[in-house]
């Protein structure tokens, strides 16, 4: 679907230093930014944990635990969220002094999600006092309640939307519960679990209890920290944006964990100039396909190791996980796309997409419903067979169509379509019986219809506008390339252009690499990933408008401009 260029309207920046560049002044208006003070970007700046509703509580358990010596359990997810807060938590607690913590991890193929009621049971299995869910557990009702029936306490962190009720835990840690005051809702599950660490090390000073020991730098668990919450696409509000940079400020000078620096290796990305996108595209894929292919242990254990080469071992084996993964995307997109053809699919009349085939690998399912969702600018819902019982599908969807909330109109209005579900705005999951997916489409393109208007169905490629001669170059480019993070709600700066075309050519079959010149005379290199060959410049076009980040190819020791093309369009 051709993306339509927009450029964004000029917001007041007056309340920005004047010592900032003028063109990253307006960018940065455009995003929010309220004061210059927002970009310092310190960790004194950083939201005060006292805000957080049920902390006070998780911290009296955690505090009896280590006093008593008692045995403690992490639950996490298998996402990259999820095994960066299982790892921040795990040492964390073992660097206060915690002598018995332990971590278990749901194989998504046998236990679902999170705190299923087998997983319960396997927690009780192992034995355990304190219960501790990260990234997970606010929707996990049956399985908190077996592991409280047993006699083990229970401390929820998460991040998800909760329902209208919730769960039996003793404790329960997260920023959107409607009477927590925590100003930052945007948290990942492993800015929950840091924050965690931060409030138990103010308890455990209070008490004096770092007179007798070293007192941990947490700081040093920021790498992972940046990591999950850039991985897990939470919007990058000023709270997130401190906790990426001082991860990736730690990182850059060298200073990470051998486990971070093993996946930047393996990722062939410099840990120098390591920036916020190569933890979406390059280390937090690699950890999550291991959870979608395999066990997240083994992303765990990557996360945990205490020297480089057990770390490469791990990183080298999450890497043919993430080769395998593209292999079976790429499949499981093609039969989509003939499935579709099949159907005589019309994006520009349909509201939405859900599909369902049996053979289709439900670790995968997700970035499949992403890629349809990116190429038709539609909610969209793939499933994949879990159970003669169950199928599962995960969901992605577009601006304006919370589709969460969407699920629960479903489950309101046609009680027993969906036998489970949650997320957040732009992802969930859920569960149906197979025999009722053809009524669970009607109702999911019934509601979509109703929530998306005309104007979001439009795929609006937003502009930060045209730049001038001067700033089209390398030095610039390193100026924006380092005045992010850049990320979700905090999109790396697009600009817009009109270009003569003086070469093109194709490369990998889909890649379009241009040499262009701008109107100035200047010859800029470019390069237009999975490129719309239905609209490629022919021969005979000679001008295109196109749309770009600035870019700095890094190649044998030389650095030199390149337009990162988002859309080009013939004139």
């Amino acid at each position: 679907m051709q993306k339509e260029i927009k450029r964004r309207h000029h917001v007041d920046d007056s309340h920005l230093s004047l010592s900032i560049h003028p063109v990253l002044r307006q960018i940065y208006a455009a995003r929010g930014v309220s004061s210059s003070d927002e970009l310092a970007l310190s960790a004194a700046g950083l939201a005060d944990f006292q805000q957080f509703h049920g902390m006070p509580k998780a911290v009296e358990i955690l505090v009896r635990a280590l006093e008593q010596n008692l045995r403690v359990t992490i639950v996490g997810d298998f996402d990259c969220d999820g095994a960066t807060s299982t790892a921040v938590l795990k040492i964390g607690l073992e660097q206060f002094g915690f002598n018995h913590v332990d971590y278990l991890v749901p194989n998504r193929f046998d236990f679902g999600y999170g705190l299923s009621p087998d997983m319960a049971r396997l927690v009780i299995q192992e034995g355990t006092d304190v219960l501790i869910t990260v990234d997970n557990g606010i929707a996990c009702f049956d399985g908190v309640d077996i592991v409280k029936n047993a006699g083990i306490e229970v401390i929820i962190t998460d991040h998800h939307l909760p329902t209208d009720r919730l769960p039996n835990a003793d404790a329960i840690v997260n920023p959107n519960l409607e009477q927590c005051g925590f100003p930052s809702k945007h948290l990942a599950g492993v800015g929950v679990a840091f924050y965690v660490l931060v409030a138990l090390r103010a308890k455990l000073r209070h008490s004096q209890y770092f007179s007798q020991r070293s007192e941990p730098n947490l700081a040093d668990l920021l790498d992972l920290v940046a990591l999950g919450t850039v991985a897990d696409v939470v919007p990058l509000d000023a709270n997130n944006r401190i906790l990426v940079q001082q991860g990736l400020n730690r990182i850059r000078k060298g200073r990470c964990r051998p486990g971070i620096q093993a996946l930047i290796e393996v990722s062939g990305r410099s840990q120098s100039r390591l920036v916020a996108s190569d933890f979406g595209f390059a280390l937090g894929p690699r950890l999550n396909a291991a959870g979608r292919l395999d066990d997240m242990s083994i992303g765990i254990r990557c996360l945990l190791a205490d020297n480089i080469h057990d770390a490469r071992d791990a990183a080298g084996l999450l890497d043919s996980f993430n080769k395998e993964r593209r292999e079976i995307e790429q499949s499981m997109q093609q039969e989509a796309l003939s499935t579709l053809k099949q159907l005589n699919f019309n994006h520009e009349a349909s509201n939405g997409i859900c599909l369902y085939d049996p053979s289709w690998h439900q670790g995968i399912i997700g970035i499949l419903a992403g890629r349809l969702k990116e190429q038709y600018h539609r909610p969209t819902i793939a499933f994949a067979k879990v159970s003669d019982s169950e199928i599962k599908g995960s969901a992605r969807s577009v601006e304006g169509v919370h589709i969460r909330d969407l699920l629960e109109r479903i489950d309101s209005r046609h009680p027993g379509v969906i036998q489970k579900f949650g997320g957040h705005a732009m992802a969930a999951g859920l569960s149906i019986q197979p025999d009722r997916f053809t009524e669970f489409q009607s109702c999911f393109e019934q509601e979509v219809s109703e929530a998306l208007s005309d104007e979001h169905k439009k795929s609006i490629l937003l502009s930060d506008g045209e730049l001038a001669p001067e700033d089209m170059s390398k030095d610039f480019a390193q100026v924006l390339r380092y005045a992010g993070p850049w990320g979700q709600h905090f999109p790396e700066p697009v600009f817009d252009g009109y270009f003569r075309i003086v070469q093109q050519r194709l490369v990998g079959q889909k890649h379009l690499k241009l040499v262009l010149e701008h109107e100035t005379g200047k010859l800029i290199d470019a390069i237009h990933f999975n490129a719309d060959l239905s609209i490629w410049p022919d021969a005979t076009v000679q001008w295109v408008h196109a749309a770009y980040q600035l870019d700095i190819n890094y190649f044998r020791d030389k650095e030199s401009l390149q337009l990162m093309v988002h859309a080009l369009y013939p004139q």
